[in-house]
């Protein structure tokens, strides 16, 4: 495995894709099935958070195991037929392994609402702080990220990074 010169490298190395991507797969499992949900989410200081409905599945299923994966990718290029050749479609990648937990408390999960809210602000200015008569009805969840992978493809070059807390 490659390392670009040390853990905290390789950490910030990720850390980048993760804040460059707005789109990751959650993948939770209970009693044998396995769910694989797309989100949006904001990563911030060791943390994968993210928005949703206050009951279903996904939150189901966090209950019940609370241990989960998360994935992030992006393809610089479409793949070029290679007949026999090295694949070397530019790409990136992200693998996180941590604990999920839903916010309960309303103060938090503002806190973490507003955060969510910023990464994607409008052009103009930063958005008002969420009202608190939506942060009750609106879900947010935590990932405490324990361990990260990563890979880069540029060409012949392939970079492969880990991270573990």
């Amino acid at each position: 495995m490659s390392d670009p010169g040390s853990q905290t490298d390789a950490r910030q190395a990720m850390e980048r894709i993760l804040a460059s991507q707005s789109v990751g797969h959650l993948g939770l499992t209970d009693a044998g099935e396995v769910y694989v949900v797309p989100l949006n989410y904001t990563y911030s200081r060791g943390r994968i958070l993210f928005h949703c409905a206050l009951e279903g599945r996904k939150l189901d299923m966090i209950r019940a195991n609370p241990r989960v994966c998360f994935e992030v990718s992006c393809q610089g290029a479409e793949p070029l037929p290679h007949g026999g050749d090295p694949c070397d479609t530019p790409f990136e990648s992200v693998i996180c392994w941590g604990t999920a937990r839903i916010v309960e408390d309303l103060s938090e999960r503002r806190a973490i609402l507003d955060e969510f809210q910023m990464r994607f602000e409008k052009p103009g200015g930063p958005r008002e702080p969420v009202p608190m008569a939506r942060v009750e009805r609106c879900g947010a969840v935590e990932i405490a990220v324990s361990r990260m992978t990563g890979r880069r493809g540029l060409g012949h070059r392939p970079e492969r990074w880990e991270w573990v807390a």
